[in-house]
């Protein structure tokens, strides 16, 4: 995460990645370590959850598609992704394989309202890796749904990861891991053999 654009100029779009419906691990526990890597790494997000779709939603109207919050680790074969980028091509099964999106359970938005800033954390066995807040984050949510919905149509239950911060690290059988973010709330993963 760095600060939002609107604050810095930041002219670039963000970029996004598809993950299968076979990613998603509700409410965390076991996740078993994937095939083909050795690299497994973790990167805590703020998770959007929508409750509504939409296509070329304006920047204004964005949060009115949003029906809550969660608490994401982004999991990622870093060394498959490596290779990928390094051949000039797609990473996609780098980020979207099973069980590589853990998800909280969800806080309606009419309890919590949209969270701009709180303490984003991850610890790995009790040591913290990633420690920021989501004041840092380089793209706003409205931004992110915005440009997303101007790229594909967006439906009710699509869940958003919206960035990390700092401090991604590798992670190994038998791992714990707790992402948190204040005021939304926290997951905890532990990382199993593999299937």
């Amino acid at each position: 995460m760095e600060p939002d654009p609107e604050r810095r100029g930041n002219p670039d779009p963000p970029f996004f990645f598809l993950k299968p419906s076979t990613a998603l691990v509700p409410g965390g526990g076991p996740v078993p370590y994937p095939p083909q890597t050795t690299l497994l790494h973790h990167e805590a997000e703020l998770v959007v959850a929508l409750g509504h779709g939409g296509r070329d939603v304006a920047t204004e109207h964005a949060l009115e598609l949003v029906f809550g919050y969660g608490v994401g680790l982004d999991l990622t074969r870093r060394d498959v992704q490596a290779e990928a980028r390094s051949k000039r091509r797609p990473w996609s099964l780098a980020k979207g394989f099973d069980a590589s999106a853990p998800c909280s359970a969800l806080v309606r938005c009419s309890r919590i309202g949209h969270p701009g800033r709180g303490r984003i954390t991850a610890t790995v066995n009790g040591e913290i890796r990633q420690d920021g807040d989501m004041s840092e984050q380089i793209w706003a949510v409205p931004q992110l749904i915005a440009e997303l919905s101007n790229q594909i149509e967006l439906l009710p239950g699509d869940l958003l990861f919206t960035g990390t911060p700092a401090g991604v690290g590798p992670l190994r059988v038998g791992d714990r891991v707790v992402a948190e973010i204040e005021g939304v709330g926290r997951l905890t993963v532990e990382i199993a053999a593999p299937a």
